[in-house]
């Protein structure tokens, strides 16, 4: 019981740390609010004074403005068309240098760059450039620029004396020739910068005591910056004054702390099934943990992604494993912890209450799959209406509605379908059994039962029979009715491996009166072991199996031990080759097919059924059960047991009710015959 107390709360406390870790800072954001949004707090005046910085369409807009018409700086090397010519050859005994030279002056004095920018140019993005010449700007036309492929080409197609063309190709030109106007990129950026820098200036300020934002007030792109700049300074001044984060980190722990407390409180008082079975305990905080990740990993990646959280797989899982209370609390325990990770508190949690109580009510009676497609039509009503009711409320009117917000519900409203999968992964994982499930596995088309009808007749209405009775009466006591059902329907499978040896299968022949009492005590309890066979080889739960195991518990196969003893009078027979393997009934749903499977089979040696022969022999079953101790180790209360009686005295009477005699119809009279004639 200790250790079982302390693993809880290390589950507890990891759960807690997880998230707190995981929590907004709220040193880093005070706030929460999105551009578009209303406001949701108070009024926010300005302790001090606050720079309005441009807001980002703004910038936006100043940065395309200064793309389009900044004018790049360029410089002119003066010294380059005589570095060019001093690397021509020389030519002994004629003048070719200088000529070739003197061809190469003219073009350079209208401008020579490189192919980049004379690529611009002949784009028409670049019209005209600014010359830097001794810290003076000066713009110029870059019509006549040229590039050094088009000097080559130039030259080359316009000199016609053979003589200096053949010099001018041994020359090797192009290999020669370089720009004279070069881009400054440095002075391109520092200017550039300036005049961003010019176009951007803070558009004034917001006095101490003035009004940032109001409450209600629709968030501008500029209300959004004056909101983070705000946050900012309040940032710096935090850190100036040393605050410490320690005590806000405390808060955080404290606040999830007491509703993981609160949650665990519930589960002790209200729903000790789970407290008490330390796996469902783990299931409920891992469940917390994951969608909390959940919530705050979508919510990073995608503005408002806490909606996109299909949060209301929690109460489906929980509702489907366990029931629609827990699910209720425990969804609302989420919803209060994941309200901290959005500014819009009261709107996230009204959808959520409106989601869980739609997702309850819609899945009530769960027994098909196909119910969760209706459930999630119903929370994307309930989401979407309950969005549109709250904008209405908080700001009177539709412009704080957006269809971003509406298609972010209906996304969630389909992820949740996703509970399917969720299933099944919980049952193979935690090992639980879910509503749905236990309606497929008690469908008498499933192989094992269609193999118990065809060649156990007997023990398939047996069964069928316990199976009315048992979940009769665990619907009236509060257990599990499907539960009941489906196990009952399996408990006895293990007669499949011989069935002539269980009475409900003979046909005048008994195979016992040809075997010693300890052989025939020996074949019958040994059923219980084949249907745990059986059971493996087609992968029935551990749910099922276990109503295979603790349906007779530890009782004993009294009529051949009683044979055994009235056959040996002066011998003390040992009762261990008479007993069941056991366990006893370890739940209230096995206990009650143990009492119904005893009740259900004796009921059929009844000479009579009437209402007083019925009740004297389900007391006096149960009785004995008790009597022998079989359900001491079962959750079963005193309280339940006279319930359990009422339901099978109820259910039997209605099976073995007495019919009217149906009169028989008068024959007609024969018609007379004519007289024979005397012999």
């Amino acid at each position: 019981m200790r250790n079982g107390l302390l693993n809880k709360i290390l589950i507890a406390l990891a759960a807690t740390l997880v998230i707190v870790y995981f929590y907004p800072h709220p040193e880093a954001n005070r706030y929460n609010y999105e551009q578009g949004r209303p406001w949701n707090y108070s009024k926010l005046i300005a302790p001090f004074d606050i720079p309005v910085h441009p807001d980002s369409a703004t910038l936006l807009a100043a940065r395309d403005s200064l793309d389009a018409r900044f004018v790049p700086i360029f410089e002119l090397n003066q010294l380059i068309i005589d570095t060019i010519a001093s690397r021509l050859p020389d030519s002994p005994g004629n003048n070719y240098k200088a000529r070739l030279a003197a061809e190469l002056r003219p073009i350079y004095a209208s401008g020579v760059v490189d192919m980049r920018t004379r690529d611009e140019i002949s784009a028409g993005r670049l019209p005209k450039v600014r010359i830097l010449d001794k810290n003076i700007l000066s713009e110029m036309s870059t019509s006549g620029f040229t590039s050094p492929r088009d000097v080559y080409l130039y030259l080359d197609s316009v000199i016609t004396d053979p003589d200096l063309h053949q010099y001018f190709t041994r020359a090797n030109l192009h290999n020669l020739l370089l720009p004279n106007y070069t881009r400054n990129e440095e002075e391109c950026r520092r200017h550039y910068e300036y005049d961003y820098l010019t176009l951007t200036a803070d558009r004034g300020v917001i006095l101490q005591g003035q009004t940032i934002i109001d409450k209600g007030a629709i968030i501008t792109s500029q209300d959004f910056t004056n909101l983070r700049t705000y946050e900012t300074m309040m940032a710096q001044l935090n850190t100036n004054r040393n605050r410490s984060h320690w005590l806000m980190i405390a808060g955080q722990f404290g606040y999830v702390a007491l509703l993981i407390a609160s949650l665990i409180l519930y589960l002790h008082f209200f729903c000790p099934a789970i407290y008490d079975n330390l796996r469902a305990f783990t299931f409920i905080m891992s469940l917390m943990v994951i969608f909390f990740l959940a919530v705050v990993g979508l919510n990073y990646f995608v503005a408002q992604g806490i909606y996109i959280t299909p949060l209301m797989i929690v109460p489906i899982l929980v509702l489907v494993f366990f029931d629609g209370r827990t699910a209720l609390f425990v969804t609302a325990v989420l919803s209060m912890i994941c309200a901290g990770v959005t500014a819009f508190a009261l709107e996230f949690l009204l959808l959520q209450f409106l989601a869980s109580g739609g997702v309850v009510y819609s899945l009530r009676e769960l027994s098909r799959r196909s119910q969760l497609l209706r459930t999630s039509a119903i929370v994307a009503v309930t989401y979407i209406a309950g969005y549109v009711t709250l904008d209405l409320l908080m700001n009177g009117s539709f412009e704080g509605f957006t269809w971003r917000m509406t298609i972010f519900l209906a996304v969630n409203a389909v992820l949740t379908s996703l509970a399917y999968i969720f299933m099944f992964l919980v049952e193979r994982v935690f090992g639980f059994m879910s509503i749905v499930t236990l309606v497929e596995l008690a469908d008498i088309n499933n192989p094992v039962l269609m193999r118990l009808s065809n060649e156990c007749p007997g023990t398939f209405q047996h069964s069928i029979a316990v199976s009315n009775l048992a979940s009769d009466a665990a619907q009236r006591i509060g257990a599990g009715v499907q539960l009941v059902r489906a196990g009952a329907l399996y408990h006895d499978i293990g007669k499949l491996n011989n069935p002539a040896f269980f009475t409900e299968n003979q046909h005048g022949v008994n195979p016992h009166d040809a075997l010693p009492p300890a052989r025939s005590a020996a074949i019958v309890i040994n059923h219980v072991r084949d249907g745990l066979q059986i059971a493996d080889k087609a992968g029935l739960p551990e749910t099922i199996r276990k109503f295979i195991r603790e349906h007779h518990g530890r009782g004993m196969a009294k009529y051949f031990y009683i044979t055994d003893c009235k056959a040996h009078p002066d011998e003390v027979i040992d009762k261990e080759p008479y007993t069941y393997p056991g366990p006893n009934p370890q739940s209230r749903e096995t206990s009650v097919l143990m009492m119904a499977d005893a009740v259900e089979a004796a009921s059929r040696s009844l000479q009579t059924h009437t209402k007083e022969a019925i009740t004297d022999l389900v007391n006096r079953i149960i009785d004995g059960q008790i009597a022998d101790g079989l359900h001491n180790e079962s959750t079963l209360s005193f309280r339940d047991v006279p319930v359990i009686k009422e339901a099978f005295i109820k259910r039997l009477m209605t099976i073995y009710h007495s019919r009217i005699a149906y009169p028989t119809a008068a024959k007609p009279a024969e018609p007379d015959k004519p007289a024979q004639p005397a012999q």
